[in-house]
């Protein structure tokens, strides 16, 4: 189990984790908030890249931050932005990390890379430099690396950004198969990545945990709570000044809003199924 109690972590004025507690068990987690909430900061702090100012964080009982060998040996690691060695090809690099992640065995580490760039669809593009990389396979191939050694704790930052459609699908079909037996966390600000995906999740606004369960759990919360109505642009900012707002969608010509409410807002709103991004929203504002 890794178990993050009471965390704390400041950069100047700004208090990036205020009072972050999660327990988490293999199983693929999901960790949703808008940028700037928190969320790069915990996962830096869980790969052992910094360390928290108070609080534990430990692994299976081992203190990570007095012992980060401890995660360092079972950690896969997607971060957002990762550098590369300008002249080394996709093969070339993904062996040497493989080195040095432990994997001694040449023709099983063979495989392994084999397989990866297969599955990620960068084989046909094994040879080429990852420096010229378009920005969505340098994403994929972010995923190989970090899946490398068959770690026990994996975390992807924002892993689909820069993603199509297709590739998007291929990488979380990844993670499912992969989260049986690992700790995966997903740290992402798109809803449907963690929809899809993850049977628990929390939200993360401002360095604190906002809300913590299952998808359909914080669904259920605000079911028949919701509200929608299309109105004229000019009117969303009244709406989102005297009601509680969740979001707007630009719709043919005019804009669809969200309320919370237990009643009726006004007349003309029509009562909705929430989603997750309603949910998601909902705990963000602090309106459940």
């Amino acid at each position: 189990m890794l178990s993050i109690q009471n965390v704390h972590k400041r950069f100047g004025d700004v208090h990036a984790m205020n009072d972050v507690t999660l327990n988490l068990t293999p199983g693929l987690f999901g960790l949703l908030g808008p940028n700037g909430a928190g969320k790069s900061t915990l996962m830096r702090t869980l790969a052992t890249l910094q360390s928290p100012d108070e609080g534990t964080i430990t692994y299976n009982g081992e203190d990570i931050v007095k012992h980060p060998d401890t995660m360092r040996s079972t950690l896969g690691y997607l971060p957002q932005d990762f550098g590369v060695y300008p002249r080394m090809s996709a093969k070339a690099l993904l062996d040497h990390i493989a080195i040095l992640k432990g994997l001694n065995d040449k023709k099983e580490r063979e495989a392994q890379i084999i397989s990866l760039l297969e599955n990620v669809n960068l084989l046909k593009h094994a040879s080429a430099s990852v420096s010229t990389y378009s920005g969505g396979m340098r994403q994929r191939f972010g995923v190989a690396q970090a899946m490398l050694g068959d770690p026990k704790i994996l975390i992807v930052d924002e892993p689909t950004a820069g993603l199509d459609p297709f590739e998007r699908q291929r990488f979380l079909d990844l993670l499912s198969e992969a989260g049986q037996e690992k700790i995966i966390i997903l740290s992402t600000h798109i809803v449907e990545d963690v929809r899809d995906l993850c049977p628990d999740m929390a939200i993360m606004g401002e360095g604190k945990i906002v809300a913590r369960g299952a998808p359909e759990a914080l669904i259920d919360k605000i079911r028949h709570s919701v509200w929608r109505k299309k109105v004229e642009k000019d009117r969303v900012k009244d709406y989102k000044d005297n009601f509680p707002f969740l979001s707007n969608r630009h719709l043919m010509g005019g804009v669809i809003v969200s309320i919370l409410s237990d009643s009726q807002p006004e007349a003309g709103f029509e009562q909705s199924e929430p989603t997750l991004e309603d949910a998601y929203f909902a705990h963000l504002y602090k309106l459940v």
